[in-house]
C-alpha cells in the first residue's frame, strides 16, 4: 500500500505543475518532492510524471491514478470533516476556472459574502477562455457557458442562458429598425467568426441568418463595447447586456425570435460521489444566487430593452442602410466563452 502522504505530494506536485511549487505549498524542498515520488514510481513499478527542465506532464498511467488520487483525498477530507462534526465549513483553497467576461461580471463581485461565510477558505480562480482540462489542472470546479457535452465530469446547471438581438437607439433612429431576418441584412452585425450562422425559434419554427459585418473579433468584451457604441447590431446574451437593456441604453430586436441553443451555465467538477464541502459550498452559493430566474434577465424584463424616445419624422421606417451592408467579414458569434454561443462564447 502507498504511503498517504506520497498520494498527497503526487497530486500537489501535479496541481501546482512542477515540484518547486508544490515543494512551497507543503514546506517541503524540491529535492524531498523528488524522492518522494520516485519512491511512489517504484512502489507501483511505473512512471507517472515525465520530467524537463520546464514543466512536468502526466504519463498515461499518472493521469488515470490522478483521477483516482484526487477521489480519495476528497474522500478523506470529507470523512475528516464528518468526524469533526464540520460537514458545514469549508477549508483549504478552492481552484476554480471561469470564463473571463463572466467571471468578472457575475463571480468576483459575489465572492466576498461567500469568503466571509467560509473564512478558513482560500479561493485561486483563474479567468480564461480557453477549455480548460479540469482534472489534469488541479481544479476543483469549473464555470462553463456550452451546450453540455457528455463527459466523465459532473455538471450541475447554475442558469440559463437566454441571446438576444440588439442596437442601440441612435444606430437604429439613423438605419431603422429590423422587422424580420431578412432585414438584418440591410444591417451591419458585429460577429465572432466567419463561419457563422445565427439560428433563432421564431413563430415560424427554426430559423437561420448567416450576418455580414465590418467587425469580427475573437473577444466577447469587443462585441460588447462595439454594439454600445452603436456600430451596428449584435447577438448577446442577456447575462452581458441585462443591465444596458434594462436602462434603455441597448434595445431589443426581433423580440419574438429567440436564440436556438441549449447553452447553459454550468458548474463542471469531476465526481459527484466525492464532492468536497468546498465545492458544494461555491455551487451551492451561486445556484442560490443566480436561480431559474437570473438577476440579469429579471433586470432586462423589467425594462423590456425598449427605445422610449420619439423617432425623429425622416427617421426610416423600414431598416436599411443606404450604402448597403459595410465591406467586411462574416462571422460567427461562437468562439467558445464569454457570451453563451454554442461553443461557449
Amino acid at each position: 500500500m502507498s504511503n498517504f502522504g506520497d498520494l498527497e505530494i503526487f497530486a500537489r506536485v501535479v496541481a501546482a505543475g512542477s515540484m518547486s511549487a508544490a515543494g512551497r505549498e507543503l514546506g517541503l524542498s524540491p529535492a524531498v518532492v523528488s524522492k518522494r515520488l520516485r519512491r511512489l514510481e517504484d512502489r507501483l513499478g511505473t512512471r507517472l510524471l515525465q520530467r524537463t527542465t520546464r514543466q512536468i506532464a502526466l504519463t498515461e498511467a499518472g493521469q488515470g491514478f490522478y483521477e483516482r488520487v484526487v477521489a480519495i483525498l476528497a474522500g478523506v477530507e470529507e470523512a475528516e470533516a464528518f468526524v469533526s462534526r464540520r460537514s458545514a465549513h469549508a477549508r483549504g483553497t478552492l481552484k476554480v476556472s471561469a470564463p473571463t467576461s463572466f467571471g468578472r461580471m457575475h463571480i468576483a463581485p459575489h465572492l466576498a459574502p461567500f469568503m466571509k461565510a467560509n473564512a478558513d477558505l482560500s479561493v485561486n480562480m483563474l479567468l480564461s477562455d480557453d477549455l480548460v482540462d479540469i482534472v489534469g489542472e488541479g481544479f476543483d470546479v469549473a464555470i462553463r457557458i456550452a451546450e453540455l457535452a457528455d463527459s466523465s465530469l459532473v455538471a450541475r446547471k447554475l442558469a440559463p442562458v437566454r441571446r438576444v438581438l440588439c442596437a442601440t437607439p441612435d444606430y437604429l433612429a439613423e438605419h431603422g429598425r429590423p422587422e424580420t431576418l431578412a432585414d438584418l441584412a440591410d444591417h451591419n452585425c458585429l460577429t465572432h467568426q466567419a463561419s457563422d450562422i445565427w439560428r433563432f425559434e421564431g413563430p415560424d419554427g427554426d430559423a437561420s441568418f448567416r450576418p455580414q459585418g465590418n467587425l469580427q473579433t475573437n473577444s466577447s468584451e469587443v462585441i460588447r463595447e462595439a454594439v454600445l457604441a452603436g456600430l451596428g447590431v449584435a447577438l448577446r446574451s442577456t447575462w452581458d447586456v441585462g443591465d444596458e437593456l434594462a436602462a434603455g441604453r441597448l434595445v431589443q430586436l426581433l423580440p419574438d425570435h429567440e436564440s436556438a441553443t441549449n447553452v447553459g451555465i454550468y458548474a463542471i467538477y469531476p465526481s459527484r460521489q466525492f464532492l468536497p464541502v468546498k465545492v458544494r459550498l461555491f455551487i451551492d452559493h451561486f445556484a442560490d444566487l443566480f436561480g431559474s430566474v437570473p438577476y440579469w434577465e429579471r433586470g432586462a424584463q423589467a425594462g423590456h430593452g425598449r427605445d422610449n424616445r420619439a423617432a425623429p419624422d425622416d427617421a426610416p421606417q423600414r431598416p436599411g442602410n443606404p450604402k448597403g451592408p459595410p465591406s467586411g467579414y462574416r462571422g460567427n458569434g461562437a468562439n467558445g466563452h464569454g457570451d453563451g454561443a454554442p461553443a461557449g462564447e
